[in-house]
């Protein structure tokens, strides 16, 4: 298991496990109104981009789990196609640099399952998020109308992997 730091931060990014589960789930709970159920975090546990930030340095013993991202891939013709689903850091722990470590750490664990491009969908009104993923080189694609249950609008915004320099 490798772990990443974000800069300036004692906060370690690395695989997640299924000890990480309630952590996960409870920041999924405190972060959206229409949390994913936890089943749904059960089965990416073990995917290559899955990720938690965790303080305390490299696997800490006794770390707070602060963040995470879920992305994966999914079939595309010949090329697989990478989609961050759900990333999330707890209210606390925003503004360090956590939500950034983790989306690029996962588009490392994507581009090394040879996924060329990535996709996510942002609800229209999410500022901060749109904020984040346009400085990670992520482009508006088009709008998916009444997308989530409260009838907002997504984004579905795409970035290509290609002649990237690191991640």
């Amino acid at each position: 298991m490798t772990t990443v730091a974000p800069r300036g931060s004692d906060t370690a990014i690395r695989q997640a496990t299924r000890a990480d589960l309630l952590d996960v789930f409870g920041i999924e709970k405190e972060v959206f109104d229409q949390p994913w159920p936890y089943s749904a975090f059960e089965r990416q546990v073990g995917t290559p981009a899955f990720l938690v930030s965790e303080t305390g340095g490299p696997v800490a013993a006794n770390g707070e789990i602060t963040g995470y991202v879920v992305a994966d891939t999914i079939p595309n013709h010949r090329q697989p196609l990478g989609h961050v689903k759900d990333i999330a850091v707890r209210p606390d722990s925003r503004g360090e640099g956590i939500g950034a470590a983790l989306l690029r750490r996962s588009l490392s664990a994507l581009g090394g399952q040879g996924v060329r491009s990535v996709k996510l969908e942002v609800r229209q009104s999410n500022d901060a998020a749109m904020n984040l993923y346009e400085k990670h080189g992520f482009e508006y694609l088009r709008t998916l109308p009444q997308y989530y249950s409260d009838g907002e609008d997504a984004y579905v915004l795409v970035a290509n992997l290609e002649d990237r320099d690191a991640f």
